[in-house]
């Protein structure tokens, strides 16, 4: 077989306040909260999946609801999480971030892509980056965000290291990326963005990794990223990836069944936490299309915990 990412999956980041959350991601971003469960290793958390109309794989953004404090930003992680939108719709964005007190630069370049940054309200860096080629697309309707508008999926994805060289032999070797090209971390410093690229490329198949090692160790909390996920079709690609993880000997988790996927987890040499996921079954397993995320909804492993689950989650209300 001969094997390749798809791009990404999704990612998972950190919220310390779950109601804000979802009306940061649902009510400025536009975006469909397509599951609400629980996280599966501490079911009194909130798990939150942020996707396009039809909760494609690739399109989503998911937090956990964790009483932590504030992410210490910093290098062995995670640092900025994109979003594609149409290029021409990139001052809408900058227009519409800034009506709801969002705020943000102006749209420039970067590493070869028209790009607005900006936050959320508790410092989650995140970006619009321009698609380029016309894109599939899956609108949500009850979106406040224009169907032109609306966000098309996950983008490129940048993580910071000390040092790149280790980092680049996981992923070229072991994961079979590309490495395409490199630009500054910013005008005013020596440090490099290193650029490599899944399957067919473009800006949902693109890891971006910045070389930083003037800078401090992250330190996990609210407005940090746990994990990024990369894509897999199907169960027998995931058991490909499981053979060639471990034919590495890079320590992993193995096969995990989520329900609504499958996934193998293990950390690359810096320390940031890789999952590979299935592209199946997706969110409809156990709700239909058109009702999505507007119930609570559990695994059958936790379906028989479900009042002592829902008892101990605080109410989730979308803020106005």
């Amino acid at each position: 077989m001969d094997l390749k990412l798809g791009g990404f999956h999704h990612l998972t980041a950190i919220t310390a306040n779950a109601p804000a959350n979802l009306a940061f991601y649902t009510k400025v971003l536009g975006l469909r909260l397509v599951k609400k469960t629980v996280n599966q290793d501490d079911t009194s958390a909130y798990h939150l999946f942020y996707g396009d109309g039809a909760a494609s794989a690739g399109s989503d953004i998911t937090f956990f609801d964790w009483p932590v404090g504030a992410a210490r930003r910093g290098t062995h992680s995670v640092v900025r999480t994109g979003f594609r939108v149409d290029g021409d719709s990139l001052g809408w964005w900058r227009d519409h971030l800034r009506g709801k007190g969002v705020a943000t630069g102006d749209v420039v370049e970067v590493g070869g892509r028209p790009t607005l940054t900006f936050e959320d309200p508790e410092g989650q860096r995140l970006a619009l980056v321009a698609n380029g080629a016309p894109a599939e697309r899956h609108p949500w309707e009850k979106s406040i965000v224009p169907v032109e508008h609306q966000i098309l999926g996950l983008g490129q994805i940048t993580m910071s290291v000390p040092d790149l060289t280790q980092t680049e032999a996981v992923l070229t070797r072991v994961m079979n990326m590309k490495k395409v090209r490199e630009y500054p971390v910013s005008a005013i410093s020596n440090n490099l963005v290193h650029v490599f690229e899944m399957g067919n490329g473009g800006p949902e198949a693109e890891l971006h990794v910045a070389v930083e090692p003037d800078q401090p160790t992250a330190r996990e909390g609210a407005g940090g990223v746990h994990h990024v996920a990369f894509r897999t079709p199907d169960y027998e690609g995931l058991k490909a990836w499981t053979d060639r993880v471990r034919g590495f000997r890079v320590p992993s988790s193995g096969e995990v069944e989520r329900y609504y996927f499958r996934s193998l987890y293990f950390r690359e040499p810096n320390g940031v936490l890789f999952e590979i996921a299935t592209d199946i079954p997706g969110f409809t397993a156990d709700e239909p299309l058109a009702t999505l995320g507007e119930h609570l909804s559990l695994p059958p492993f936790l379906e028989g915990r479900r009042a002592s689950i829902e008892a101990n989650l605080q109410p989730l209300e979308t803020a106005e």
